[in-house]
């Protein structure tokens, strides 16, 4: 039985619904130092930087039809692609427990109903979502980003019409270009381990990874530019008392609960496909829907504020993963490793997690992420031709 296809619009949607997301506009308020306009300037420099890097990830998947921890395989060998599935599997149940956290938080800021209560809630439609699957999700997933967008264009409007002037950030308060940047960077970044889950099921593999990553990259920005835009013009970073002092009580609610929905299902999935990697005898859609019962246990338990740590350490981690399987596939053309592990690879790994994280310390106007890569991919491809030659000797 020959599997579906998923067809360009429906990976734009995947894509469209992981963007529209708490997290990204409140990560978006953090540029409300640099003003709009320079603030603007750093979202999309950064999102250019990473959703570039996001198609390169997504089209390895499509063309070799792997999902992201198999592609990590042809790489790193096929012991190897366990240790970054694990690191994989605990950074998607840690982005899960934070969706929901933040998702719950802002639902019950609009309608008490208890913390716990709402991220059960969530937990439950995610578990939905999970359950119909990527390649039957189809009308549900199209009726659930048709509201979301129209609601958040709502959102926008009510947002960039307020101008009462009260900058929630003191005048003494700073962020360098450079550092904003990266930030922006961080979270397309933060999508890289996972993205050929999707891509692999596409039909045109390089249109559907293009438009996933065009999509994906534009809601970003949005999202972003809505975050900055509450911090700068409406004087909070809190998104849910805008809405409700706009009148946006129950369609709030729902940007809210959908929003985490629709963003959070892909962590989830991708948990359990990379799970299977750990678990080869166990089913992935079962293993996504334990990292969701995980993900929402810790969302109950745990208070889960400020996440930027968070993303500049799966940065530093999947950065150079993916700057070696770019090397690798599109310029030393090695479509497979047979090999348990590579040690090469994974030396080179090591060394671009401290390139990486050595560069956070430096105020690079680009960000760290792109010139770590780029270093890396040089590490990799010098080293290739070394081995070559001590094996013509």
């Amino acid at each position: 039985m020959v599997s579906r296809k998923t067809t360009v619009f429906e990976n734009g949607l995947i894509w469209f619904g992981a963007g529209i997301s708490l997290a990204e506009i409140l990560t978006g308020t953090y540029f409300a130092p640099l003003g709009f306009s320079k603030g603007m300037a750093a979202i999309i420099t950064g999102h250019i930087i990473g959703c570039v890097l996001l198609f390169l990830a997504g089209l390895i998947g499509a063309k070799s039809r792997k999902s992201s921890m198999e592609t990590v395989g042809m790489s790193f060998g096929r012991k190897g692609s366990i240790f970054f599935a694990f690191l994989n599997v605990i950074q998607l149940v840690g982005w899960t427990a934070i969706m929901i956290y933040d998702g719950a938080a802002a639902a019950d800021a609009v309608f008490a109903a208890g913390h716990w209560v709402w991220s059960l809630v969530i937990g439950v439609l995610i578990g939905l979502w999970i359950v119909v699957g990527v390649r039957s999700l189809g009308k549900l997933n199209t009726v659930a980003i048709a509201g979301l967008f129209i609601l958040t264009v709502i959102l926008s409007f009510v947002i960039f019409s307020k101008s009462n002037g009260a900058n929630i950030y003191a005048a003494g308060d700073t962020m360098s270009f450079g550092a904003a940047v990266e930030l922006s960077v961080a979270m397309p970044l933060s999508w890289l381990p996972l993205i050929s889950d999707y891509t692999r099921d596409a039909a045109k593999p390089v249109k559907a990874t293009a438009a996933s990553a065009i999509t994906y990259g534009l809601v970003s920005c949005w999202m972003y530019a809505i975050g900055m835009g509450a911090a700068i013009f409406a004087g909070t970073s809190d998104v849910a008392q805008i809405m409700l002092t706009a009148g946006l009580g129950t369609a709030g609610l729902l940007i809210i609960v959908f929003s985490t929905v629709t963003t959070t299902f892909l962590d989830a999935y991708s948990a359990g496909v990379s799970g299977e990697a750990l678990f080869a005898k166990l089913n992935g859609k079962w293993l996504g829907l334990a990292a969701l019962v995980i993900g929402t246990l810790c969302a109950v338990i745990y208070p889960i504020t400020n996440i930027t740590d968070f993303l500049y350490l799966i940065g530093s981690v999947f950065a150079p993963m993916i700057a070696i399987q770019i090397a690798d596939y599109f310029v030393l053309k090695k479509s497979c490793d047979d090999r348990s592990i590579n040690t090469i690879n994974i030396c080179i790994w090591f060394l671009g997690f401290i390139i990486y994280r050595a560069m956070m310390r430096l105020d690079i106007i680009v960000g760290s992420t792109l010139p770590s890569m780029l270093i890396t991919c040089l590490i990799c491809m010098v080293a290739d031709w070394a081995v070559s030659k001590v094996k013509s000797l």
